[in-house]
């Protein structure tokens, strides 16, 4: 019963963690007036304040400390995969506030498959036949967009490509994925800072009077909706298995392509289909040849003890 209900809670908080990145789009083109570097450097200052808040919570006043106590290591990996994610973010924004949101979820499909690439290239790991299959129709998809549709999708390649590496990152990096993100942010939170008083008194930047009360209120806002399906997310990874939130990932592009077709009315002609639909066959594959592998498995009798 306790396991069920646990259960449960994981389900929808990836659900939840899911859904708000897919409609986050919405959220930063409130922000359309700000220019995307700030709306990036205010993402990273509040976020801090509140991942460190829920951590000095959690663990006290030395969480930092104890994090990184006696791993050398660990510090520096923390720093690349927090400037990578603070790469991933500032394109992200960029992009949707320049009208390319149907791109970023491109991008978002992609990164699945680029994972499995990233696990051959870095971490010698094997693939089976359909998922070389998958990988190749992607690559079809990607070449037809760009031979087909007249540009190269480089918007998508550079998020799924910045995304995975930081992933690849955190999965070497053993650490509390709520802390990991709080040492991350603690290590940008400095130079956010220093970059925002800059332009401020450069007139470059309007947080308060500048901005009004509403605008000051999103980007503060925006911190929080960084952390919150992060949070949710690593709660989530610890009740329900991975092949679940696997096929849950897929939430957040889906929404994301819908909201650049239907709501901000990106082009999506005939050569964009045949793209994505490629990328979305690949996808089928994938996840297929995962659960068919993942029922085989439940399936096999167990051997007497």
């Amino acid at each position: 019963m306790i396991a069920a209900a646990e259960t449960r809670r994981g389900l929808w908080a990836a659900a939840f963690s899911f859904v708000v990145w897919g409609v986050v789009p919405l959220y930063w083109h409130l922000l359309k007036a700000v220019p995307s570097l700030e709306i990036v450097l205010h993402r990273i200052a509040w976020s801090t304040l509140f991942v460190g808040a829920f951590l000095l919570w959690r663990d006290g006043r030395r969480w930092l400390k104890q994090a990184l106590a006696g791993q050398p290591r660990l510090a520096w990996m923390l720093a690349l995969s927090g400037m990578l994610i603070a790469f991933n973010w500032s394109l992200y924004i960029w992009a949707v506030n320049a009208g390319h949101v149907v791109e970023t979820a491109l991008g978002y499909f992609i990164n699945p498959l680029l994972n499995v690439v990233i696990g051959v290239v870095f971490l010698r790991e094997r693939l089976r036949p359909l998922q070389w299959l998958s990988v190749a129709i992607a690559a079809a998809g990607v070449l037809w967009l760009t031979f087909n549709y007249g540009s190269f999708p480089w918007i998508a390649l550079a998020l799924a490509a910045s995304f995975g590496l930081y992933g690849l990152v955190r999965k070497l990096a053993h650490v509390d994925p709520v802390t990991g993100l709080g040492v991350e942010s603690a290590y940008l939170f400095v130079p956010a800072i220093a970059w925002l008083l800059w332009n401020r008194n450069h007139g470059a930047g309007g947080f308060g009077a500048g901005y009004g009360a509403w605008l000051s209120a999103l980007l503060a806002f925006g911190g929080i909706l960084t952390a919150l399906p992060l949070i949710g997310f690593a709660y989530a990874v610890r009740r329900i298995p991975l092949a679940t939130v696997g096929v849950m990932q897929y939430i957040a592009p889906t929404l994301q392509f819908l909201i650049g077709v239907f709501v901000f009315h990106e082009p999506f002609d005939r050569a964009r289909l045949i793209g994505f639909a490629c990328i979305w066959l690949a996808l089928a594959v994938f996840v297929g040849e995962g659960l068919w592998r993942g029922g085989r498995r439940q399936g096999a009798p167990r051997a007497e003890l």
